[in-house]
């Protein structure tokens, strides 16, 4: 069974939430399969935060269907996302600088052994983890603070991890990375998804979108605006979708039933978020 035919771990119906008079995301569908690399696009104020945020229960839905499995469930807090086994990489990491690698990966998932934290155990751990993942770091014993900023990404890649997830949430993990550095961070995607992992991918970057996904969704004003095959599509396609270029603008005034006030209220207040 090939990843296009392979049932949908993760399915999104209808979702939609608001923030107070404003509408961040409108019936938003998505399907992410295992073993496949589902790029999440869209321009500032897509909506792109907040529906990762929804999966990795920051933000309950307001209405909409969310289903694991087939089976319909609800992610209200992080830690129901985590137990279905999502884990989410945010931009910022969230890594202490003045811990080790070892520690980072552990961090509130320690060891213990007769209530002593068990560092052989956990050293052991996670030399395998990293060398499974094909990671190069110097030394797992060294401050996470001497590593390069690819570095950095990849032990929170693999912290994410840590406990065992089958879908993986990145948020722009190649952003204000080096050549070198972004391509280490593309390679070991394309090694979670050779795991069979669902990987969402959240990247404005077209090139690294094209070099790992398997497909595009497209984000527009908290909407969905297409839905693209990146062995069947071209760039130039994807971002006609990503800036509204192929919308018929009389169409969505009709669709809607508004002038386009909602839609400015809309972008001003999802690109609070995404800041």
């Amino acid at each position: 069974m090939t990843t296009a035919t392979a049932p949908p771990i993760l399915t999104l119906r209808g979702v939609s939430k608001r923030f107070g008079a404003v509408r961040a995301l409108t019936d938003v569908e998505l399907e992410v399969r295992p073993g496949e690399v589902t790029a999440l696009v869209g321009d500032n104020g897509a909506g792109k935060s907040t529906l990762v945020k929804t999966i990795a229960g920051v933000h309950p839905v307001d209405s909409g269907l969310i289903s694991w499995k087939g089976d319909q469930v609800r992610i209200a807090r992080p830690h129901d996302a985590q137990e279905l086994g999502i884990a989410t990489v945010y931009q910022d990491l969230a890594l202490c600088d003045n811990l080790d690698v070892v520690a980072n990966l552990f961090l509130g998932r320690e060891i213990r052994r007769r209530s002593v934290l068990d560092q052989v155990a956990m050293e052991r751990r996670a030399r395998e983890l990293l060398d499974t993942l094909s990671i190069r770091i110097p030394s797992v014993r060294i401050p996470v603070a001497s590593l390069s900023g690819g570095q950095r990404q990849v032990v929170a890649i693999a912290r994410a991890l840590v406990g065992s997830p089958e879908v993986v949430i990145l948020d722009e993990p190649t952003a204000a990375l080096g050549v070198e550095q972004t391509a280490q961070v593309l390679d070991l995607i394309e090694r979670l998804r050779e795991r069979g992992l669902a990987v969402i991918l959240i990247s404005h970057n077209m090139a690294d979108v094209q070099a790992v996904a398997d497909r595009v969704v497209v984000l527009r004003l908290g909407r969905n605006n297409g839905v693209f095959r990146v062995a069947e599509s071209t760039g130039e396609e994807i971002i006609a979708a990503i800036t509204g270029a192929a919308d018929n603008a009389v169409a969505r005034r009709q669709g809607r039933g508004g002038t386009g006030q909602e839609d400015s209220q809309e972008q001003s207040h999802e690109q609070s978020h995404e800041q």
